[in-house]
């Protein structure tokens, strides 16, 4: 775990305090002098294969079982003197920083024997896998993306300590030993020729490398993401901003929409002829609020997974669709743009291009249904304004009720506009 400097450090420290928990276990529970770990081994005999591993948990190796257990009782799983993560900063305080940016989950909740055999193991630091294998047994979707990645990473073939420290970190998010870009530059040079040419001369040294390279593994040379806006692609960078000469050479020639429209002008004259346009592509921002101009492993050059781009603004309905008992299977998929049109729409709430019965429709056999009448001829008694459809009766996102009803049961639902139905 690349703390062997800090490590070392503390070795005296960490054995000055084994000393002193032995001699007070020795102490407390008045052991005879030779039976610190013998009476324990004679009945856990098969704990003698644990001392044959290559790393052996200190405690164990000088017989101090009594510096984590309790002999006699505990209010602990497994006679522990308190809670695992309590026994472990006893003597192991020092791996956490004295204010946390951010901490592994095991960590966090205590769960030390999650990563580290607290007796003996047959990998360094008693852990239960080596290296990445560890990892990736948590971290199952990252690591099958490597292995399948054409382009990986070194740092993280060799082991994701390189990067991130196993414990928390006091520097950054995600348990990164040091912010992006510096984390970065530590390997990279951005002074060498090599790194200036594979960015176009461009000042990107100051940048967040991750905005366009994957810090794991890639399909795409220079571990860009695997879908590269095309102009980017091709090196064309001054298709949207100054020159690299320039005095501003990061800066974009246009902004907002305005800018995209220089390529995609079909596309966006077609959304500005429609009633509805979705606010995201108005603003100075523009496309830039949802889309990377770079690279992303999204489809369609999306920031992020669709209904994490969606909550960034919409973040009440996702926080109402996680509650949901019920919810709809696109929503809990992700795939907002399977009922709205992420752009432009002639229908309320970016519907597409058709009515909500219609929508609904693609799906959903609304005629096998039990034929309540639907469509502009019958009007939503609640709301004279409203043509009755199906979300007259279900909410679209999902509800805590069965089939995404407004109300638990059919009566409730009916007599909400049916007064005369009541009593």
């Amino acid at each position: 775990m690349r703390c062997r400097t800090k490590l070392f450090l503390t070795i005296p420290i960490v054995a000055v305090l084994l000393a002193l928990s032995s001699a007070e276990s020795a102490d407390k529970f008045k052991l005879k002098p030779d039976a610190r770990g013998k009476n324990c081994l004679n009945c856990h005999v098969l704990f003698q294969e644990k001392l044959k591993n290559p790393y052996v948990h200190t405690p164990v190796r000088t017989g101090d079982c009594t510096g984590c257990h309790n002999p006699h009782a505990s209010g602990h799983e497994k006679f522990l003197a308190a809670k695992i993560k309590e026994v472990c900063l006893k003597c192991h305080a020092g791996i956490l920083p004295e204010k946390p940016v951010s901490t592994h989950k095991p960590v966090a909740e205590g769960e030390c024997v999650k990563c580290h055999d607290p007796h003996g193991a047959k990998n360094k630091f008693n852990l239960l896998q080596p290296g990445n294998t560890l990892c990736f047994e948590c971290h199952k979707e990252m690591g099958e993306r490597v292995s399948k990645a054409k382009f990986k990473h070194p740092p993280v073939e060799s082991g994701c300590v390189n990067c991130h420290s196993p414990h928390a970190s006091g520097a950054a998010v995600k348990q990164l030993k040091d912010q992006v870009p510096g984390l970065c530059l530590k390997c990279h040079d951005a002074k060498k020729a090599v790194f200036q040419n594979m960015h176009m001369g461009y000042p990107v040294a100051g940048a967040q490398c991750t905005i366009c390279h994957n810090p794991h593994g890639s399909d795409q040379k220079g571990l860009l993401y695997n879908r590269v806006h095309s102009p980017f692609a091709k090196k064309m960078c001054n298709q949207c901003h100054s020159l690299p000469s320039s005095p501003d050479p990061l800066k974009l020639q246009k902004t907002g929409f305005e800018l995209c429209r220089k390529c995609h002008s079909p596309q966006i004259n077609e959304f500005f002829s429609k009633n509805r346009v979705h606010w995201a592509l108005l603003d100075k921002t523009g496309c830039l609020n949802c889309h990377s101009p770079h690279a992303s492993d999204q489809e369609g050059l999306l920031k992020k997974p669709m209904m994490m781009v969606c909550g960034q603004c919409h973040a009440d309905t996702v926080a109402k669709v996680k509650k949901a008992e019920s919810k709809h299977p696109p929503v809990q998929e992700g795939t907002c743009t399977a009922c709205h049109s992420p752009h432009a729409s002639d229908q309320p709430s970016l519907l597409g291009e058709v009515s909500v019965i219609d929508v609904c429709g693609q799906c959903h056999d609304w005629k096998a249904h039990n034929m309540h009448p639907l469509g502009p001829k019958f009007i939503d008694k609640r709301n004279r304004n409203l043509t009755v459809t199906c979300l007259s009766c279900h909410r679209p996102h999902g509800t805590e009720y069965k089939k995404m009803m407004f109300f638990q049961n059919s009566t409730d639902t009916c007599t909400d506009c049916h007064e005369q139905l009541k009593g």
